[in-house]
């Protein structure tokens, strides 16, 4: 079966959780491949919305475009307020979380503020929302985002969402005691960081994808791991239940 970039993103970021017991997930994407992984490989998985929702049941083709909308509420375990539910993260029991933005450097660092100068900006962003929070607080942070050179630069114009900051032990030295950006999965490859300098590492390549396609996109020296693997073609059955998740394509 034929894929589209963003379906092979979805089906990329729903096979990092396995084994996940609860993910902090953004519509779009994230919550694709939340609802994704809880019909394939982590039925138990239980999904957080920043709206204010723990464990609801995702109905196909009624996608919400808002984490506030009452659709994601289906079903729910609990609909607390949105402080609430950032004080379990706080707290530790959120384990993944899902993020995006507009550029992500070399150290995972994300920026969803400003394009240009935070004074006379080229674009301006929505800004953090709950991202900073998410990565901050959440055990491990998956990033998802398109493999494009203007995303991967080798510094971000400004730092929304910290990863680890400028690489080492900064992080930690910023108060940043627990947490870390573990995985970005791109449409192009899926990519780790080196264990102590926190720099970006390329890990696998998804298929017909060369390493050279990936530099070509990324704009900073990124750093190849000895074995890079290749991932799965996406099967038959996820792509049928990712398609049956949004029938009207309007995430994917």
């Amino acid at each position: 079966m034929s894929y589209s970039a963003t379906e092979l993103l979805a089906i990329m970021a729903s096979r990092e959780l396995v084994g996940t017991s609860s993910v902090f997930a953004g519509v779009g994407t994230p919550l694709l491949a939340a609802a994704l992984a809880q019909r394939t490989h982590a039925p138990d998985l239980v999904i957080a919305v920043e709206g204010g929702s723990i464990g609801p049941e995702v109905i196909p083709g009624k996608l919400p475009i808002s984490t506030n909308e009452m659709r994601i509420a289906h079903r729910a375990y609990m609909l607390p307020g949105i402080t609430d539910l950032f004080l379990l993260a706080q707290r530790g029991f959120l384990e993944v979380g899902f993020v995006g933005g507009a550029q992500i450097d070399r150290y995972g660092n994300i920026n969803s503020s400003v394009v240009g100068s935070h004074n006379k900006p080229k674009v301006r962003l929505p800004g953090s929302g709950g991202a900073n929070d998410i990565i901050s607080l959440c055990h491990r942070v998956i990033v998802t985002t398109m493999h494009e050179r203007r995303r991967f630069v080798d510094k971000v114009d400004f730092i929304t969402s910290p990863g680890f900051l400028a690489g080492n032990n900064t992080r930690h030295e910023a108060g940043l005691l627990f947490g870390k950006v573990s995985k970005v999965v791109t449409n192009l490859c899926v990519m780790g960081f080196h264990e102590e300098t926190k720099e970006m590492r390329l890990d696998s390549l998804h298929p017909g994808v060369s390493i050279d396609d990936v530099k070509d996109n990324t704009g900073f020296a990124l750093l190849v791991s000895d074995d890079v693997s290749i991932t799965d073609l996406p099967t038959e059955d996820e792509l049928t239940m990712l398609r049956d998740l949004d029938p009207d394509r309007r995430f994917l």
